[in-house]
Parts: C-alpha cells; structure tokens; sequence
C-alpha cells in the first residue's frame, strides 16, 4: 500500500524551500571543486549519495514508507544512472579541470537540451511537437552562449580559458540530466517522494562506485593525503546538497508549479559564479559575464514560453507517478 499524497503546502513553506535550493545548489559546485581536489571523483560523489541515500531510506522506512516493490527499484536505478552517475558523476569529474562559476553556467544549458530532446522525439515518434519561434531562439541565443564561454578560440592558459574536454563532459553531464529528468516523469516511483529520492540515491551512488573501480580509483586513493577542506566539501555535499537541497527540490516538484521551480536553474549560476570569485578567487572576465548573461536569458525566454509551460505542467498526484527533476549538482 502505498502512501498518501501529500496536502497542500503554504506559500511560505514553498518559499523556504525555494530559498534553500537556490541557495544551497549554487554552492555545491564550489563544494566539489574542493572535494575532488584530494578525493578520487567517482569515489567521492558515490560516497556522497550512497550515504545520503542510507539516511533517507532509513529514516523514511522508519517513518512508516512502506517497502518500495521491485518496480520502484527498476525506475530508479534508470534515474539515478542518468542523473547521479551521469549528470552528477561527470560533473564531479570536469571540476578537477573546469572551474566551478563555468560548470554552474554550462550546466545552466539543461532547459535547452529538455526541449531539443522532446524535439527529436516528437520527430521521431511523429508527434505534434513544433516548439514555438520564441523557443527556437532561445535554443540558439543559448548555444551561442555556450560557445563564447567555453571559448575554443582561445589559447590555454589564458585568463578565462575552458578546458574543452572538461567543457564537452559537462555538456555530456547536462544531456544526461535532461534525458533522466524527461524519463522520471513517467516512471514508476514510490508515492513518497523522499523515499523516491532514496532509491535513486543509492542506485546512482552504487553506479558510481563501479565506475569508480573499473576506472582504478580505489588505487589512487590516499586516505592521508585528503585535505580537511575535501572532508568539507563532502561533508556538505551529503548533508545540504544531497539530503537538504535534493529533498527540498523533490517536495517542491509535488508542492509548487513546475515553472517557479524551474527558475532555480538560473539562480543557480549566479550564485556559483559570485561564490567562486569571493572563496576560490576564480576569474570572472568580461567575456564570462556576457556569456553567462546570454546563457541564462536563453534559459529564462526557453522556460517562460508559452508551449514549454504546457509540456511541463504537472499532474495531480497519483500512486505511482514520479517527480519531474530538471536539474541538480
């Protein structure tokens, strides 16, 4: 049996838990710059979500969740391979090389590849899918942004530069994420959405783990060599930006409209970019600043058309529906 639907919440309760993603996921990504400066990457967000993952799933089953049925597990593990292992995973991989104000932006691109996605479905599948003119530009004005960020031109080394590899892996990281998050609206999940986020926890974070082993990362682990600001960073990456932030982001999905929590993907980056000037002494350049400008327009004009809104309106809660997930770090 599953459990209820959860009531209504009050306007300020939906903005306290606004505040606290747009707050608490923009500075995960200086979060991890500081983790995988000593920890393996694949190991340390694997450690970061298999123990988060524990947590929820313990104190939910305690709570009185019932067990989740294999279904539930199916599911999730699709989920949290995509969004854990493959958005999650590789951004803890690029910001070895990328810095953490660039990776906030490039993964500001997630709206842009959701609606490219649904484009190529509708083709595929032959469904009345035509995104407006005002969706068209803003794919365009978005992808030019990219390339003036990353900028290819320009040689390493100097001020602003992007390492491109880590800049195609965050791109990857981002298909990745929209790709999870357009699946997750319809698979099949537990009712409760903290238990929901468990699975996918634990499932991604076991994915992790094997990918941090196939890729040899267990033997360059050195236990004395993390740095007690590494320790931090994961120690804040379990408890805010894996058991606060993304709890606080799944209630959101099932509490407030989809199109208000959407707006977190442009809060996001603003907040990295300033974090990582003020503590990590990263350069902010003018050619960031237009580039993230022209970013996160094309994001706002994408998610405030008309057309994406109806695609993304969500539905009343039903037994097995999940969360629609745009975006998390």
């Amino acid at each position: 049996m599953e459990s209820k639907p959860q009531k209504s919440a009050s306007t300020g309760a939906i903005w306290a838990g606004m505040i606290t993603v747009y707050i608490v996921w923009g500075s995960t990504y200086l979060a991890i710059m500081f983790a995988v400066d000593t920890i393996p990457p694949f190991l340390m967000a694997g450690a970061r979500w298999l123990i988060a993952g524990l947590i929820l799933f313990v104190w939910r089953r305690l709570a009185g969740d019932p067990l989740p049925r294999a279904v539930h597990w199916r599911s999730a593990a699709v989920i949290g391979i995509l969004l854990v292992l493959g958005g999650n995973g590789l951004v803890s991989w690029a910001e070895q090389v990328v810095p953490s104000s660039i990776t906030a932006l490039l993964v500001a691109s997630v709206p842009l590849w959701i609606m490219l996605i649904e484009i190529i479905r509708g083709l595929v599948w032959k469904k009345d899918t035509r995104p407006s003119w005002i969706a068209v530009v803003g794919i365009l004005i978005g992808f030019g942004g990219i390339v003036m960020l990353v900028g290819p031109w320009q040689a390493a080394g100097d001020l602003g530069s992007v390492d491109l590899i880590g800049a195609g892996t965050l791109l990857l990281a981002s298909i990745f994420w929209a790709s999870g998050s357009l699946y997750s609206r319809t698979a099949r999940l537990p009712d409760s959405p903290l238990m929901g986020t468990a699975l996918e926890s634990l499932t991604g974070g076991a994915a992790l783990m094997l990918v941090a082993s196939l890729t040899g990362e267990w033997g360059r682990l050195d236990l004395a060599a993390i740095s007690g600001r590494s320790l931090l960073g994961l120690g804040y990456l379990i408890v805010f930006g894996s058991l606060v932030g993304f709890a606080s982001y799944t209630w959101l999905l099932r509490a407030a409209p989809v199109t208000l929590v959407s707006t977190y993907a442009y809060v996001n980056p603003v907040v990295a970019v300033f974090l990582g000037a003020l503590l990590a002494n990263e350069a902010v350049t003018p050619r960031v600043i237009i580039a993230a400008l022209v970013i996160l327009g094309s994001v706002i004009l994408i998610t405030r058309t008309p057309s994406v809104r109806r695609r993304i309106k969500p539905v009343e809660p039903q037994p097995e529906p999940a969360p629609v997930e745009t975006g998390d770090c």
